[in-house]
């Protein structure tokens, strides 16, 4: 199977099934110099993983993060970052009965005609649960633009459950309110009623789709290449890779379908100092508004980055449903049981921002913004506030440093 590799610079690639040992990812291509540890991922870990509320799967998973490699003394040393999340409450007796008998809506028959095998506990490989490698990569991502000279922020929340929809909302609510309750909308009165709705869906037995709004401020200006390496190409692909992912928009998105060209073409300016929002200096050209959501000729502008992902309704539902089973030549009605979200936006926040974070870092990588190398961008320079001390640096064992050293291959 290939497709399991994301990005050009900062890459990272992933292993594991949903009901296998463990999952794991390895990252590459990320800075020496960056200051990291396992609470730091956890951190991002704790946010999508199973078992928090009422509202998601109840499987219970820790999900606690091992690194296992490309680390020296808490800080990254430029070689390949592994990280392995153990499986804990795999219990695959319940997707027995749908091995040769595909769960509508699944990938259980695509899987098995393209290999003519699959790994059938929990969906396998088609898991969601695989997006767990992805925060963990997004969390690697974060700490190097965190400390890196630039100001990056990136925030998502949930914007929609059903047809119920959020109002529109500052980026500063977003920061201050997306964590405040079990729906990850940073609307409180919204957030009730989208918790109702799928309380209520969840008790007949059914599912709900919705979307998340996105937001990257702090993205520099030149960032992208045109046609297949535009930003937005790159967004797409990231955003489109989450299981249930049905649509993906910038800017106006859809609705700049229905708008004339003088409307939504912005003027140009120069920047008199109030644009706080755009990545300028007074006196450069800057756009007047923002419909284009940052990105224009598919390069960015310097402006926020915004935009929604829309997911479908989770397909795993106790409601009775028909299915064929090859092996035996039956038509079956079918209960799928076992632990699964109502809906997948409140989980998914996390898994938008690190993806975002990724996308923008590889960009931010590609463009010399941030040396690919170390993160002090100091080429050449060995004696660093980061490189480990020898352990011989004290006097008193200055006599025994001529001791034959044993290569341990």
């Amino acid at each position: 199977m290939n497709g399991n590799r994301f990005g050009r610079l900062f890459q990272f690639t992933t292993y594991g099934e949903s009901h296998g040992d463990a999952m794991g990812v390895t990252v590459s291509g990320c800075p020496a110099g960056v200051e990291l540890d396992e609470e730091r991922i956890q951190r991002d870990l704790d946010r999508r993983k199973p078992g928090q509320s009422m509202i998601t799967t109840s499987r219970g998973e820790p999900d606690e993060v091992t690194i296992n490699s490309g680390m020296q003394d808490g800080y990254t040393t430029g070689t390949p970052i592994g990280m392995v999340i153990q499986n804990k409450d795999a219990r695959s007796g319940k997707y027995e009965p749908f091995v040769t008998a595909p769960r509508p809506s699944h990938g259980d028959y695509t899987y098995s005609a393209k290999f003519g095998t699959r790994n059938w506990g929990g969906g396998g490989r088609s898991s969601a649960r695989e997006t767990v490698n992805w925060v963990a990569a997004g969390a690697v991502a974060k700490a190097v633009l965190d400390q890196s000279d630039h100001d990056v922020q990136i925030k998502a929340h949930v914007n929609r459950i059903g047809d119920i929809e959020a109002p529109e909302l500052s980026f500063e609510q977003l920061l201050e309110h997306s964590e405040e309750n079990e729906v990850r909308c940073a609307d409180p009165e919204t957030a009730e009623e989208m918790r109702e709705a799928i309380d209520r869906y969840q008790e007949e037995g059914d599912s709900i789709g919705g979307s998340v709004y996105f937001e990257a401020r702090g993205v520099p200006r030149g960032l992208g290449a045109p046609r297949f390496d535009s930003f937005p190409a790159r967004l797409g692909q990231a955003m489109f890779s989450i299981p249930a992912t049905t649509g993906v928009e910038y800017g106006q998105g859809r609705e700049a379908s229905a708008v004339r060209g003088i409307d939504r073409n912005e003027d140009w300016t120069f920047d008199d100092g109030s644009h706080e929002e755009v990545v300028s200096d007074e006196g450069d050209p800057v756009p007047v508004g923002n419909d284009h959501g940052g990105l224009q000729g598919g390069i960015t502008t310097g402006e926020p980055i915004y935009g929604e992902v829309t997911w479908h309704a989770p397909t795993s539902i106790p409601k009775t449903q028909r299915t064929v089973d090859w092996e035996s030549g039956e038509e079956k009605e079918i209960q799928v049981v076992g632990r699964h979200d109502p809906s997948l936006p409140p989980r998914a926040v996390p898994v938008v921002e690190a993806m975002l974070y990724c996308t923008v870092l590889d960009f931010m990588l590609l463009g010399g913004r941030i040396n690919p190398d170390r993160l002090d961008g100091r080429p050449g320079e060995y004696d660093t506030d980061y490189h480990p001390s020898s352990p011989r640096s004290d006097p008193e064992d200055a006599a025994t440093s001529a001791e034959t050293v044993d290569d341990d291959n």
